[in-house]
Formats: structure tokens, C-alpha cells, sequence
């Protein structure tokens, strides 16, 4: 009992003091410290891995390690696109296309094609955000739901669909020999259940405060839309088929090397064609290497938290009684890989944790790979997106300027529940035929 009451308050203190702006890097092996000692776990030993240091340290340095070039590369990725104008060229023809009438549609679309195009999901905010500022301004609509529009587009249908560049389509690869198109003809059905009905659900949302009286309220740091010259939205798409076309072609040759060599081709189409775009190259690498070095820190702060709190009784309870739910061995998966994701904050790393814990089970009892690896990418980015997690964090507060009592409630019907349903979704599609 004493495991759990400490493991559950390390994560409630996590989630609590994240809320509250608390660095992650100084909150995570803080409150990981408390689950060790209220676990009896050593803070440290000459020799092994069952210590506090030592299990928090290769948790962190583990996910580095494993995911760093993902990252840094869709970090580039992501500010080559800002600082070409490219993002706003892509942005600006999908408005141009839908109308401003459709403001909503026009950013969960900017948003999805980034996102699936390559762009790490955690860039992708900060470059849809002055657009989505414009069109909700336009259209005069709740400036607080603005982070739920960019988290639909973001981390929902595009993050863990099949093809996706996104991390969190590739992890489960090396854990079950399978390909980022595992599970093709069920994720396509899922991604477009969760675009429609987040759609839509967002939609009813912004409708029913804007019957209320709510409108949009101008701020005097509202960042504006660039009038700068922009390259042609054909040179925006382009890089992100490059990714798209090379991640296809060699995922079977190099696995998940294969992201890197798709994305890299993809910083060096985007460069090549949008050069005389870029003002100040050094500034443009500068921003993406930091950015990428937060984002992973963020992460990989929190996995080692899941790595301390992998050594305590209570946890290997938990993953037990998971895997052991009764019916489909389906359901099972995904209700352990979604609390692991929850625990951490992270989809990435909610399956980083968890996997190499229950693939072999799982793969054992004769489970299909290819829908166990479509079933744990759907269902790690449900509850992965609790208040705690890094980019409903950064998506509210640093970008958006809200609150997580006014916007964090609509980002959490699209980001959490919706993709709780289409995970109920695609088990049964994948039962029934």
C-alpha cells in the first residue's frame, strides 16, 4: 500500500507543480526522489541499476540517446519553416482555399499538414499560432480555445496516424519488427473518425460560448502575421514530401534510421529552395537546436521519472493487472500503454516505458504486431495529454498565454477523449475484421 501511496503522490506533486510552472527539469527527479524513498529505493549504489540515480539517469539519457536526431532534425525542421516564411506560404493558401468564414478548419488543417509533413509537434504551435491569432480575430472567436484547435491538428489524427514521421508512430517499430504502416487500413478510418468528430466536437464548443457572449479580446503583444515577401506554398509543400516519400521508401531498408535520413532530406530540400528566404541562417539553427534540446530535456526529464517509478512494486502491479484485463488482449495494450503514457506525460515516452515491458507478453500470447502497434500509437496520445504533459503545458501558457482553466478543458475533449475513442475504435475494427 505504502508503494502506491507514493507512487500516486510523486504523480499527483508532478501534475500539481507542472500546472504551476514548476521546471520540469528541477520538478521530475525531485518528485521521482519521493516515489524512491517512500519505495525504500536506494539513492545510490557502487554497483547496478535498482538505485534512484542510476534508474532516473539511464531513463533520461536512455530516451536522449535513443531520439535525440528525431528531434534536433524536426526541430531544424520546424524553425527553417517559420523563419522561410514557408509555414505561413502553406498556412495563408489553405486560408485562401477554405475562407476565413472557416477559421478553425484553416488551422487544425495548417496544423495536420506540419505535423504529418514532419514538422515535430513540438514546433508545429509556435508556427501555426500568429496565423490561428489572425483567423480567430477575423472571424471574432474565443481566443481560448485557440490551443485546442492547434493540440486537434497537432496530436491527434497526424501524431499517430500510419505514415506519420512523428515519433510517436515510430517507437513501437523497434520493440515489434513492424513498419510506420502498421495497421494502414484501420488507422485511416480512426484518423478520419477523429478529425470529424474532434472537428466537430471543437466546433459545438466554440459555437456554444460564442451564443454566451464570448468573443475575441486583443492583447497588446498579439503577435501579427508577417508581411514579408513569402516563397511560393509549392516550395512549403515540398520539403514535406520529401520526408513523406523517403520515410516510405526506406523504412524496410534502414527502419528507424529511416526518419532521420526522411527528415534530414527534408531540411536540405527546404533550405535549398527557400535559401534567399533566410535571413539570418545561424539565428535559424541556433533557435532549432535549443528548441530541440528543450523539448527532448522536457521529455526525458519525465521519462526518468517513469524509470524510477518502473522499480516499484506498485508499478509492476499495475502493468500485471493491465495485462492481464480480461477480453480482447487488445484492450489490454492499450489501457497500459495509455496510463504509462498518462504517468509520464508523454506519448513518446508512455511507449518508451511501457514496451519493452509489454511487447514480449503480448507478442507471446500471439497478438498481431501490426495492430498492436497500430493500438499502442492511438492510445498513447490520450492520456498522455493531462495537464502535467510538456505540450499542453507549452501549447497553453508560453505560446497561447492562456490558462488551464479556460482553454485547458477544450484541448482536453479533443487531445484526450477523442483519441480515447478512436482507440475503442480501432480494437474493435480490428476484432471484427
Amino acid at each position: 500500500m505504502l508503494s502506491l501511496l507514493g507512487l500516486l503522490a510523486g504523480l499527483t506533486l508532478l501534475i500539481w507543480l507542472t500546472m504551476r510552472g514548476v521546471n520540469l527539469f528541477i520538478l521530475a527527479p525531485l518528485c521521482a526522489l519521493l516515489v524512491a524513498i517512500t519505495n525504500q529505493i536506494p539513492f545510490w549504489q557502487a554497483t547496478g541499476t535498482t538505485d534512484f540515480v542510476h534508474a532516473y539517469m539511464n531513463g533520461f539519457s536512455g530516451f536522449v540517446a535513443a531520439w535525440f536526431l528525431m528531434f534536433l532534425l524536426g526541430s531544424l525542421f520546424g524553425k527553417l519553416m517559420e523563419h522561410t516564411g514557408a509555414a505561413d506560404a502553406v498556412a495563408l493558401w489553405i486560408v485562401s482555399r477554405l475562407g476565413k468564414a472557416h477559421a478553425v478548419a484553416a488551422v487544425v488543417l495548417a496544423c495536420a499538414l506540419l505535423t504529418y509533413g514532419g514538422v515535430s509537434v513540438f514546433v508545429v504551435a509556435f508556427s501555426a499560432y500568429p496565423m490561428a491569432i489572425s483567423l480567430f480575430k477575423d472571424a471574432n472567436l474565443p481566443r481560448r480555445f485557440i490551443p485546442a484547435a492547434l493540440g486537434l491538428g497537432s496530436v491527434t489524427f497526424t501524431m499517430t496516424s500510419a505514415g506519420s514521421p512523428e515519433i510517436q508512430n515510430w517507437i513501437p517499430i523497434q520493440f515489434l519488427k513492424t513498419t510506420p504502416y502498421a495497421g494502414w487500413e484501420v488507422s485511416l478510418v480512426v484518423a478520419i473518425f477523429m478529425a470529424a468528430f474532434g472537428y466537430a466536437w471543437l466546433q459545438h464548443m466554440i459555437k456554444k460560448a460564442v451564443a454566451n457572449g464570448e468573443s475575441f479580446t486583443t492583447r497588446a503583444n498579439d503577435p501579427a502575421v508577417s508581411d514579408r515577401a513569402l516563397p511560393h506554398p509549392f516550395f512549403g509543400v515540398l520539403p514535406l514530401l520529401v520526408v513523406l516519400v523517403l520515410s516510405n521508401l526506406l523504412h524496410h531498408s534502414l527502419q528507424q534510421a529511416a526518419l532521420i535520413v526522411a527528415l534530414t532530406g527534408g531540411v536540405l530540400t527546404l533550405y535549398l529552395a527557400n535559401r534567399k528566404f533566410v535571413a539570418d541562417l545561424a539565428k535559424t539553427l541556433d533557435e532549432g537546436v535549443l528548441g530541440a534540446l528543450m523539448a527532448i530535456g522536457n521529455t526525458a526529464a519525465v521519462v526518468g521519472f517513469g524509470a524510477v517509478a518502473k522499480l516499484t512494486p506498485a508499478f509492476n502491479d499495475i502493468v500485471h493487472a493491465l495485462t492481464g484485463l480480461p477480453g480482447p488482449e487488445l484492450v489490454g495494450a492499450a489501457v497500459a500503454v495509455s496510463v504509462v503514457a498518462g504517468l509520464t506525460g508523454s506519448a513518446s515516452g508512455g511507449q518508451a516505458i511501457a514496451l519493452p515491458e509489454i511487447a514480449p507478453t503480448y507478442l507471446d500470447r500471439g497478438v498481431d504486431p501490426e495492430q498492436l502497434h497500430r493500438v499502442v500509437a492511438i492510445s498513447s496520445g490520450a492520456l498522455d495529454s493531462l495537464p502535467h504533459n510538456g505540450y499542453v503545458v507549452t501549447t497553453i501558457r508560453a505560446i497561447c498565454g492562456e490558462s488551464h482553466q479556460q482553454a485547458y478543458w477544450p484541448m482536453a475533449a479533443v487531445t484526450v477523449i477523442v483519441p480515447a475513442l478512436g482507440t475503442i475504435l480501432a480494437i474493435a475494427l480490428f476484432q471484427w475484421f
